[in-house]
């Protein structure tokens, strides 16, 4: 396994569709494994490969509340109910805004060993998987924010969190 480099938000790569991935390979598995070690590195909670420069259909996520999840080809099959949330993005580093996503969604996409996978998710994972599956298709969590949140309001709120222990 390797660290990759993130790519930040003016890189092409992150503004074109990611290509449909045909077979899965040593390539294609290291990648994943390379896409985990990088994701857990910089303490995210979600990786696009494109993100780190490979133009597939491929995303590795963990809520924290899930074991990782590793998708190939995702597809949303349905989405239910809407809840804005503040996000931010590992390749949009020090900025945070509020976009509005499905509370539920059902995904269809391969897994590692090829199989075909049906994921259900609704909440925190259910918004991570909305935003990485954004990344594969050239979209940046800023073109959807309903509005951008200084920096400095997020670091008043973490504060509050923590003087009232509610920080997690």
């Amino acid at each position: 396994m390797a660290l990759r480099q993130i790519l930040n938000d003016n890189h092409p790569v992150l503004r074109s569709p990611a290509r449909e991935v045909k077979n899965i390979n040593k390539g294609l598995l290291r990648l994943l494994d390379d896409m985990l070690e990088t994701m857990h590195d910089a303490s995210g909670v979600g990786l696009a490969a494109n993100q780190v420069g490979v133009s597939k259909r491929v995303l590795v996520a963990s809520s924290g509340e899930e074991s990782v999840i590793e998708l190939i080809n995702p597809c949303c099959l349905q989405a239910e109910g809407e809840e804005v949330g503040v996000e931010g993005c590992l390749s949009v580093p020090g900025q945070y805004g509020e976009v509005s996503r499905a509370e539920k969604i059902t995904l269809l996409a391969l897994n590692r060993e090829g199989h075909e996978i049906c994921i259900k998710a609704e909440g925190l994972l259910a918004r991570i998987l909305q935003h990485e599956i954004d990344h594969l298709d050239g979209v940046l969590f800023t073109d959807k924010a309903l509005r951008l949140i200084d920096p400095e309001e997020m670091q008043g709120e973490e504060k509050s969190e923590e003087k009232d222990g509610e920080k997690s």
